[in-house]
């Protein structure tokens, strides 16, 4: 393209949109690139109810306002794109897509969020899609009437367990520990919920069926002790791998893969800023991420006035 943007945005979720909404209000020409749907990892989450001045809302009802706010201020927004290249080095940043379309900026703000982690276990790629999930707000229906298992201790895991209740017969709740690291409210719910039941100190193993998963594999860790659970499905919340692989060339990361940036979300190249879910950050929540894009467009506005 021969329009060179002020920004350049890889990513829509949370911290994308937002530092869209604030590059665009501000009058910089922005455009975000984004490689699946608008919205990020809040499309998946049934519930969001912690957010300051909303009571409560879907996950993707918020992704849309946001959506509709930058645009609304003359962002714009390229999704299911396919990036190819990337090229950072020179004062003029480049983006290249697969089907040739090039788009340049004077500065690039990198939110590629992150993906949900695998437990890289037996059967785990043979039943995605037939049994195993990542998601219950996509998912969930499809087990109506049914029992499903939950991997994980978080917040995500606990507030997902009670989100599927309204589904299934019955969700027990398989964690690592013998405590949960989600919030207090969080634990309280699960734990009151009579259709949730927990295995503790306890991982899986395997996942075992014909067309369809079957039953799972728990090994109870204090003892070594392995044993068969029948289950139509199960649901993983075990975190999230932050999508920086294709940026590893050119941008400086830590051994969890995360993006090492500064109080100003600056990267160690000079007109190049990162935010969300994919930094070098200890809790990753909705408000967060828009904590990161707002401070990442900041920094961005004042760099480009300099």
């Amino acid at each position: 393209m021969d329009e060179i943007f002020d920004v350049i945005i890889i990513g829509a979720g949370a911290a994308g949109l937002t530092a869209g909404i604030y590059t665009s209000r501000a009058k910089l020409s922005t455009v975000i690139l984004n490689e699946g749907a608008i919205g990020g990892q809040i499309v998946l989450t049934e519930e969001i109810a912690n957010y300051p001045g909303v009571e409560s809302t879907k996950g993707y009802m918020l992704a849309n306002i946001m959506k509709k706010q930058a645009k609304s201020f003359g962002c714009k927004l390229k999704s299911n794109v396919k990036i190819i290249k990337y090229s950072f080095d020179k004062e003029i940043k480049v983006v290249e897509l697969e089907d040739g379309r090039i788009f340049q900026g004077r500065s690039v703000i990198l939110t590629p969020g992150g993906r949900p982690r695998s437990l890289n276990i037996h059967g785990e790629n043979k039943f995605k899609g037939t049994g195993i999930s990542y998601c219950a707000t996509c998912d969930g229906d499809f087990f109506t009437g049914k029992e499903v298992v939950v991997v994980g201790g978080g917040n995500s895991a606990l507030e997902e367990a009670v989100a599927l209740t309204t589904f299934a017969t019955k969700v027990t709740v398989v964690h690592q520990f013998d405590h949960f690291q989600a919030f207090e409210h969080a634990i309280q719910e699960a734990e009151k919920n009579p259709k949730v039941e927990f295995i503790m100190e306890s991982e899986l193993r395997g996942f075992y069926g014909n067309e369809n998963l079957e039953k799972v594999t728990i090994e109870h860790l204090p003892t070594g002790k392995i044993s068969e659970y029948k289950t139509d499905g199960t649901f993983i919340f075990v975190g999230y791998q932050p999508n920086t692989e294709s940026f590893a060339k050119h941008i400086n990361l830590n051994e969890r893969k995360e993006i090492i940036v500064d109080t100003d979300m600056k990267t160690n190249i000079k007109g190049v800023f990162a935010a969300g879910d994919c930094i070098v950050k200890k809790y990753r929540q909705v408000t967060t991420a828009v904590a990161d894009g707002t401070i990442a467009a900041l920094s961005v506005s004042e760099f480009l006035r300099s």
